[in-house]
């Protein structure tokens, strides 16, 4: 007589469990996409180089239930990047908006101006890769596209990513205390 179960039983328990701890980590992981976007407000800017996308972007955000507040520029005409990027990171930090986005030339001004800001992580991303992982790793709690090096159909799904991406905490969260400056 065998000692416990036989492995034919243990087998399919241990699979059932398998099955729930599987099916219990989607729910919980929809239920973070849902609540993360559902009542979401993000800011928006951008310098001349951005304004195509941006538009596009506002419209892509919007079909998924995100409020958006504009931030600036609406148009083509020359304009400096730090005046639209301070209203933003001003934005995130007193809770005006949840999130931002920011579109110039190739990023970069974008966010050194926004990364000026204690309660800002700027993450410049041009690819999905990097879109996910300012998400996962640094929480980024604005997005930074380089709207003259990557295309509208890249950009968009960066910023699905970055959305769609729950922050890792742990080990992360030590460095991200140690970001600003105090």
């Amino acid at each position: 007589m065998p000692a416990g179960p036989s492995r034919k039983k243990a087998c399919k328990y241990t699979d059932n469990i398998l099955i729930s701890q599987i099916f219990c980590q989607s729910v919980y992981f929809i239920i973070f996409v849902l609540s993360k976007i559902n009542a979401m407000k993000i800011g928006i800017c951008n310098d001349h180089a951005g304004v195509e996308y941006k538009f596009k972007l506002v419209k892509m955000l919007q079909k998924r239930g995100i409020e958006v507040v504009n931030f600036g520029t609406d148009t083509e005409a020359s304009v400096d990047y730090p005046d639209f990027a301070h209203r933003l990171a001003s934005a995130v930090e007193n809770g005006e908006v949840d999130l931002g986005i920011a579109l110039c030339g190739t990023g970069n001004g974008m966010a050194m101006s926004l990364n000026k800001h204690q309660g800002i992580r700027a993450g410049l991303a041009w690819g999905t890769a990097i879109g996910h992982l300012v998400a996962q790793h640094n929480n980024a709690n604005v997005l930074v596209l380089p709207a003259r090096f990557i295309s509208y159909r890249l950009a968009s799904a960066i910023v699905r990513e970055w959305l769609d991406t729950p922050f890792e905490g742990g080990r992360h969260q030590g460095r991200i205390d140690k970001i600003p400056c105090r």
